[in-house]
């Protein structure tokens, strides 16, 4: 029976730990003890007290923290993921990262004999819960061939994309087109109140042809409620914007509708959204047009 090991049990990891758990035997390590302990009531698992103890003799290794900084404090160190780390296992990170991180990580782990995957996912919350996450996966063929099967716990498609930080560059595709349709949304939506307009009535028909998209299908509602209280936190989307917009300063790409909708992001963080869903930036047409 192979043994798994899953760090961080925040809002995604919480649920595709316990996906994986109904499947295979699992060991979990999270920084707030309290959280793995009410993982560890719902599902079964063993708490660690370390990323190392947890990866100790684990086949694979998922990680899903907050960024950057947040990998590397769980992977480096005495008490890091590669400190106990077995060679011939492999890690998958699921944060949303910089492609330069996954190549970084990528590295470190070959010098180790383990293999790595940069594999973060979308689909939100819902998706994790439901088990139907999408996985966008950077590595080696012959790693993903292994770990892929796994990761369909808890996904409903798993795609290798290319080698090492292919599976992060086509996340910042997904929240580069993410933005750019929230914003289209919200600018719509505010535009029919505006204008007197049955809300529900124009969703219903303008989702039956070119302007339907998921975001229509699933915030439309609660956007015209004004309820922004799930989904993906606005503070994490700028996280992820910001890493969108360094890479294309070094790509090449140019990104205006990313940057002007990063500052309206802002404009939601200032006005006490941070933790709203991405949705909100309805939220803030609202407020301008309350002023005018």
């Amino acid at each position: 029976m192979k043994t798994f090991a899953f760090i961080g049990l925040g809002v995604m990891g919480f649920p595709m730990a316990g996906h994986l758990s109904s499947a295979f035997d699992v060991r979990v390590y999270n920084r707030s003890s309290e959280r793995a302990v009410k993982w560890q009531s719902a599902n079964k698992g063993v708490i660690c007290q370390t990323p190392a103890e947890a990866a100790q003799g684990a086949n694979v290794v998922f990680v899903c923290v907050g960024n950057d900084d947040d990998v590397r404090s769980v992977i480096y160190g005495e008490t890091g993921v590669l400190a106990g780390i077995s060679e011939g296992a492999i890690l998958v990170d699921h944060t949303t990262t910089s492609a330069e991180l996954a190549r970084e990580l990528y590295s470190a782990c070959k010098q180790k004999g383990v293999g790595f995957l940069d594999s973060p996912v979308s689909g939100g919350e819902a998706g994790a819960v439901n088990g139907a996450l999408t996985i966008m996966v950077g590595g080696d063929d012959a790693v993903y061939d292994i770990a892929a099967p796994v990761m369909s716990t808890y996904a409903k498609s798993v795609r290798l994309m290319g080698p090492s930080g292919a599976g992060q560059l086509t996340k910042m595709v997904n929240q580069i087109c993410i933005a750019g349709l929230l914003q289209g949304l919200s600018e719509g939506l505010n535009f029919a109140e505006r204008a007197g307009l049955n809300i529900e009535d124009v969703v219903s028909v303008i989702s039956k042809g070119a302007a339907q998209s998921w975001q229509m299908e699933n915030r439309a509602h609660t956007m015209q409620l004004n309820k922004f209280d799930f989904g993906f936190a606005v503070d994490w989307m700028r996280k992820d914007l910001k890493i969108c917009i360094d890479e294309g300063e070094r790509n090449g790409s140019d990104l205006p509708i990313t940057k002007q909708v990063d500052q309206f992001y802002e404009d939601v963080q200032n006005m006490g959204g941070g933790r709203w869903d991405t949705s909100s930036l309805i939220a803030r047409l609202r407020a301008r047009a309350s002023v005018h």
